[in-house]
């Protein structure tokens, strides 16, 4: 059909979609470019794809030795002969990945294998990239020869440009991919969530097939729409489209019984066949209507996941051995909560933490009912989770993400700190998560006079002595005050205590407060998105417990 299409089986191909028209593009501007991509410009035209594929590769800041396409050429006949390359063996960084076709002819489709072999030959720190077939596949069919594609996926992976990240090559970067895309699935797509806690045993082993629904079982016509923006924008729009196919998923087979006995098939089954329920500009419109955090803070939340990986000495592919599943039955025992019911709280904190076991650091049982205990116990620990059951049975929570100790950089006064991550919860009678906006009701703490006086009207600001002067270690990308800016009436308005109480502000206006003997508390609700309050408005505590995370 044109110069680019020597490896496409056209008979496979809609051609009717393909338009003949003669454009150009001549447009450099990031924010026009980016339109552009998101449009579609040149999706309805093969030709032009490919002159914006090179264009946009070859832009990519590379290392300054990277392969090209004459290496490709004196390298293939050696490390690949005269064997067949149906039969050739592929390098274990593609963790026998599926090889898409995309609609390629024979030739084609034996280019894949040999490519990623010479590729594997100039490569040798390249230790884990499952995407890499996918990735040849699609630049095949905007590719003159074997050795142009081999040069523009050389680019791709010798990016050196470090706020630009397009592949992961190692297995820690893939991994705290998956955690990260866990992490973001937990905040945006929390009904899917819920579905994926409720049907699989391990939610992180769905997540981690994120990077498959789109390199592997996405149709050509869907990737390639994909890859247009991803050249553009970065890795960022893999998140978005991946959250917007399991929202997809969510919403068509919501109520329907599973098609197989594990979910992961179904999801992979679904974006197999998602033209039947959603079109690749429908995709994208809902992928860029997700109000994603910013590349920034992603990249802040991958390096805090890398860390805990790191931590954990998960570096290499191994055997899997439920390392995300931490609630062990044989060495938890709570008399507040079950095993099952502990495994549903550790699928709402972040991932990196999932990584750990829950430590019992109080319970009133044994500790007894003051809260300088409480301190002293938790106090040295972070994150924590706070766990209580009311006389009435009624079973509530919140998971905190900053040590408590910070509490101690307001004086006596009642001062808030903490980070987005916070959040409470309900067990009983109904479980549900509310996701943080910033405690609305400070007034929850007007008990005493001199609480009264020091609790700040939601409008205050910090002062400078409330934010920490090194923040290297803290790598949560939700720390607002300490790494983005933001303005302070916003930020670190999560926890707060004193002497005298302690407040948690949890999500859609919910608020707990608990006095000073642990013994009453009350909860504030605006009754936003019509959701049930935390539990009653005022309660007695029978039980109270705080869990740390051991390693």
């Amino acid at each position: 059909m044109d110069e680019y299409g020597h490896f496409v089986d056209w008979d496979k191909m809609d051609v009717s979609a393909q338009s003949q028209d003669t454009k150009e593009l001549t447009c450099t501007d990031f924010h026009e470019l980016k339109q552009l991509a998101r449009q579609g410009y040149w999706a309805k035209n093969h030709s032009l794809r490919a002159k914006v594929y090179h264009k946009l590769i070859s832009n990519i800041p590379c290392r300054t030795v990277t392969p090209d396409a004459n290496v490709y050429r004196d390298i293939v006949v050696k490390i690949i002969g005269k064997r067949n390359s149906g039969s050739l063996p592929l390098p274990e960084f593609v963790d026998n990945s599926l090889i898409p076709t995309y609609c390629l002819n024979a030739e084609g489709i034996g280019a894949i294998r040999k490519i990623i072999l010479c590729i594997a030959n100039q490569f040798p720190d390249i230790s884990f990239c499952p995407a890499l077939p996918s990735v040849i596949a699609l630049l095949l069919h905007y590719s003159k020869d074997e050795a142009e594609c081999f040069e523009q996926v050389c680019r791709i992976l010798a990016c050196n440009d470090p706020s630009k990240r397009l592949i992961d090559q190692t297995f820690l970067a893939f991994e705290s991919s998956c955690m990260t895309f866990g992490d973001l699935v937990n905040k945006y797509c929390q009904a899917a969530h819920k579905l994926m806690v409720a049907v699989s045993e391990d939610v992180l082993e769905v997540y981690s097939d994120w990077q498959r629904w789109l390199f592997g079982e996405l149709p050509m016509a869907y990737i390639a729409r994909v890859f247009d923006v991803f050249l553009v924008e970065g890795y960022k729009v893999l998140y978005r489209v991946a959250l917007a196919l399991l929202k997809f998923f969510h919403k068509v087979r919501a109520g329907q019984p599973m098609e197989s006995d594990s979910i992961q098939q179904d999801i992979r089954a679904f974006v197999r066949d998602i033209a039947k329920s959603v079109s690749p500009e429908r995709l994208l419109e809902k992928a860029f209507a997700i109000r994603l955090f910013s590349r920034k803070e992603i990249q802040l939340l991958q390096m805090a996941n890398e860390k805990a990986l790191q931590q954990k000495g998960i570096t290499v592919k191994q055997k899997r051995q439920n390392v995300h599943l931490a609630v062990h039955a044989e060495n938890f025992k709570s008399e507040i909560v079950s095993v099952k019911e502990m495994r549903d709280i550790w699928s709402w904190i972040p991932e990196r933490f999932a990584l750990c076991q829950p430590l019992l650091l109080f319970t009133t049982l044994e500790h007894g009912c003051s809260l300088s205990r409480f301190y002293s116990h938790s106090e040295g620990h972070e994150p924590t989770l706070l766990l209580i059951k009311t006389t009435a049975e009624e079973v509530c929570g919140a998971y905190l993400s900053t040590d408590w100790s910070e509490r101690r950089r307001g004086g006596n006064k009642l001062s808030f700190f903490g980070t987005g991550e916070c959040f409470v919860f309900r067990l009983q009678p109904e479980v549900e998560r509310y996701e943080w906006v910033i405690i609305k009701h400070p007034e929850l703490a007007s008990t005493g006079s001199e609480t009264e006086n020091h609790a700040p009207p939601a409008s205050s600001t910090l002062s400078s002595s409330s934010v920490p002067s090194d923040p290297s270690d803290r790598l949560s990308p939700f720390l607002a005050a300490r790494h983005f800016n933001l303005p302070s009436k916003t930020a670190s308005m999560f926890m707060a205590g004193s002497s005298e109480c302690i407040i948690v502000g949890g999500g859609d206006g919910q608020a707990l407060y608990l006095d000073a003997d642990l013994n009453h508390g009350r909860t504030s609700h605006c009754n936003t998105f019509n959701n049930q309050p935390l539990c009653s408005e005022s309660f007695q505590i029978s039980i109270l417990e705080v869990w740390g995370f051991r390693d």
